[in-house]
């Protein structure tokens, strides 16, 4: 299975932030552009972007501006082949559907597929593409903009996954996000090896890259039963500068050391 780099943009009010460890009372304005950054995503060699309407996530209610910069997003790399998979508050069949006429790739249901578990088997026998997204603090599933604790255990979430048609699961452990110090490596192993996991859900990682060794580890987790990623998202280190986007994917691909400076966009 290839491994693929998924650059993340969040956003609240049509800006680009960060929320730490997913606090909104935590979260980094960045200045930039979210259309020019996807630019600079696309122009790195990205497949994929990840996408994220904090605000939607939050209140389960679509934030127009938010609507409008991913529409301009997928418009934007869309010629470049680059795909867009987009979260936060898609709760219902009418706004799964609303993301896919703008040109979304992928939608990903978080939320909903706990609290209303056969809205992804809807939307998967309707032919679309869903990514579920299981948020979790320790080994509960955090719902609502991470905000409310659900009960559900991460493999009680798995096994309700079975038969849904999900061709992905995103899972961020939360303590992680926005630190910069690692990725879960161990509760990742877990995942992968989870019986009740569908065999042909693919495992996205989140939360807790910092570096490009961190991508690197994650390339080349394999789980006890020789499992391994479908890729990982990654956000503040690519926002903060601290690793640039073409480094990025050159190392999410296998194609260099990871102890090579970051070349410079472009190169």
């Amino acid at each position: 299975m290839s491994f693929d780099l998924y650059p993340a943009i969040d956003l609240r009010g049509g800006r680009c932030v960060r929320l730490v460890q997913g606090d909104y009372e935590r979260e980094v304005r960045y200045h930039a552009n979210p259309v020019e950054v996807a630019h600079e995503f696309a122009e790195a060699g990205t497949r994929w972007i990840h996408m994220v309407d904090l605000d939607a996530a939050r209140t389960g209610e679509p934030q127009p501006q938010n609507r409008a910069v991913i529409r301009s997003v997928v418009a934007a790399v869309g010629d470049a082949g680059v795909q867009v998979q987009v979260g936060g508050g898609v709760r219902s069949r009418e706004r799964a559907e609303a993301l896919y006429d703008a040109g979304v790739a992928r939608c990903v249901v978080g939320t909903a597929a706990i609290e209303k578990p056969d809205l992804v088997g809807e939307l998967t026998s309707a032919g679309h593409r869903i990514a579920v997204g299981l948020d979790v603090r320790g080994t509960e599933v955090a719902t609502r903009g991470w905000e409310h604790q659900s009960g559900v255990s991460l493999g009680d979430a798995l096994a309700q996954l079975a038969g849904s048609g999900a061709e992905a699961v995103i899972v961020t452990q939360i303590a992680h996000d926005g630190m910069g110090g690692g990725s879960d490596l161990a509760g990742l192993r877990e995942v992968l090896d989870a019986p009740q996991r569908p065999p042909a859900m693919s495992v996205i990682a989140s939360g807790g890259v910092g570096c490009l060794a961190d991508i690197a580890d994650l390339r080349d987790l394999r789980s006890p039963h020789g499992h391994t990623l479908a890729g990982a998202i990654v956000g503040k280190a690519l926002h903060d500068g601290v690793i640039s986007p073409v480094a990025a994917v050159v190392v999410a691909r296998g194609s260099a050391a990871v102890d090579e400076p970051d070349p410079e966009p472009g190169q």
